[in-house]
């Protein structure tokens, strides 16, 4: 297994701490608002990499962070007039609603910044005993210049003397400055914790730092983000960390690619932060968006236009014809399965070849393709590879051909709603019965009903 490794800028093989076990750390939503498209890339690059390190048999622990304080969710309370928490955890429920719509696995944790503030002053306080960081009149701060490797994942050279301070969570591009660990609050300001140096809220970067040891250790296998994130935010996660710990922090660092939108950044002022219901309101399911984005690698840029998704469509659409033709076309003879053919053997190697190079799904949906087209397979087989190449693609095809055998249906199911059913199944099997039940009643508020038969379920308009 190669990955492209940021720290080191090359290509190189995956080396576990733990053998045949993977922790894998994502930078999470900061929930102030809706994600937009560019955030549900570095979503869908998330999954990708846990379902290919799943296929490959390790074992999996996904951790992802959910940033429920700082300047902008705090902005956002004041600016709604409603309490930080109803806020946060009302965008976290509609980002957790995207994920469900484009078939992303929930990460095994999924955890709070909130519920991590205890954790979050035991590594300031680690930091001010040792030196490293000071405290000011507005709160603590790390000394950049007392942390000799600084900048080296983003590849910033610092002056001899950079003490600029930064109260903000916001920053200049290229200037690297000394950072909040801690912010002391105002008086009757609501978002405040007791601690040790004064009552305040943690720094932005300090979160994901004490979380990712929290849950995975003092040095983490994987830690994945979109590339905007890569300075300050990564810079200084691990300037913190091993001032702490003494040790590596990351092993390997995985960073996506932005998102243009036709051929421009993304920008507030430019009005072109579009969000998943976009997509879904220009007819375009999410499932198809996810099978686009799939057709780019995660380290290259993409650039995002309606024509160019609805293509991602109308292919995704042809593959689904495909492949139920194959699945439903009756067995000739049965033991035929007892002789697998060399061809399929072939494309389960080709397969395993092209995700364990950096996770390249374009070569992936490529060899798809290839196979559909293949005279020399026979349909069953096609089929049962497919099925199996999804595990990693994620494109829901099981839950596709479930609706095409319910018979009792006159009309074709969204998407949208065989993810939902598909995300119940996968809750069920892990004995999620809350989640699974709560999926339930989506579902019914959708106008369908679920009938469990057999090991089986199956969907029926209400």
């Amino acid at each position: 297994m190669k990955i492209y490794n940021t720290l080191t800028g090359k290509k190189e093989d995956f080396q576990p701490i733990k053998k045949g076990a993977v922790g894998i750390y994502n930078c999470g939503p900061t929930v102030y608002d809706m994600a937009h498209i560019g955030n549900l890339r570095t979503s869908v690059m998330y999954d990708m990499v846990r379902r290919v390190f799943e296929y490959e048999g390790y074992a999996v622990t996904q951790v992802m962070n959910i940033t429920d304080v700082d300047d902008k969710t705090i902005k956002r309370s004041r600016e709604e007039k409603k309490s930080l928490q109803e806020v946060t955890r009302h965008y976290e429920d509609l980002f957790l609603a995207d994920l469900h719509s484009l078939n992303i696995l929930i990460p095994h944790k999924v955890l709070r910044a909130t519920d991590h503030i205890k954790e979050m002053i035991d590594m300031t306080a680690a930091l001010l005993e040792k030196g490293i960081a000071y405290p000011t009149a507005d709160g603590i701060y790390f000394s950049i210049g007392m942390f000799p490797g600084y900048g080296k994942l983003a590849n910033i050279k610092l002056d001899a003397e950079v003490r600029e301070r930064v109260a903000k969570d916001e920053y200049e591009k290229e200037n690297p400055r000394d950072f909040a660990l801690w912010k002391f609050t105002e008086k009757g300001d609501e978002v405040a914790w007791d601690s040790p140096f004064g009552k305040g809220r943690p720094g932005w970067s300090i979160e994901c730092s004490a979380m990712a040891m929290k849950a995975l250790g003092e040095t983490v296998d994987i830690h994945t983000g979109g590339s905007d994130l890569l300075f300050p935010h990564h810079t200084n996660e691990i300037a913190q960390s091993e001032a702490v710990t003494g040790k590596k922090f990351v092993n390997y660092w995985m960073h996506g690619a932005f998102m243009n939108v036709n051929d421009e950044k993304m920008a507030k002022s430019k009005g072109n932060f579009l969000k998943l219901a976009d997509i879904v309101k220009a007819d375009i399911s999410p499932l198809a968006f996810r099978y686009w984005l799939l057709t780019s690698h995660y380290h290259s840029p993409v650039n995002f236009s309606f024509e160019a998704v609805k293509a991602g469509q109308n292919a995704f659409i042809r593959l689904i014809e495909a492949f139920i033709d194959f699945s439903t076309v009756p067995a000739i003879h049965d033991d035929h399965h007892h002789h697998a053919h060399l061809e399929s053997v072939d494309y389960k190697v080709e397969f395993n070849n092209v995700i364990n190079d950096d996770f390249n799904m374009p070569e992936a949906v490529a060899l798809v393709w290839k196979l559909i087209k293949d005279p020399a397979v026979e349909p069953m087989d096609k089929s049962a590879m497919l099925m199996d190449f999804d595990k990693v693609l994620g494109l829901g095809l099981a839950g596709i051909l479930a609706m095409a055998k319910s018979e009792t249906l006159s009309e074709p199911i969204a998407p949208e709603i065989i993810a939902l059913a598909e995300a119940r199944e996968e809750a069920r099997k892990n004995k999620e019965w809350e989640k699974a039940d709560a999926l339930r009643k989506e579902l019914e508020e959708r106008g369908y009903e679920v009938k469990d038969v057999e090991g089986e379920y199956r969907l029926k308009k209400k």
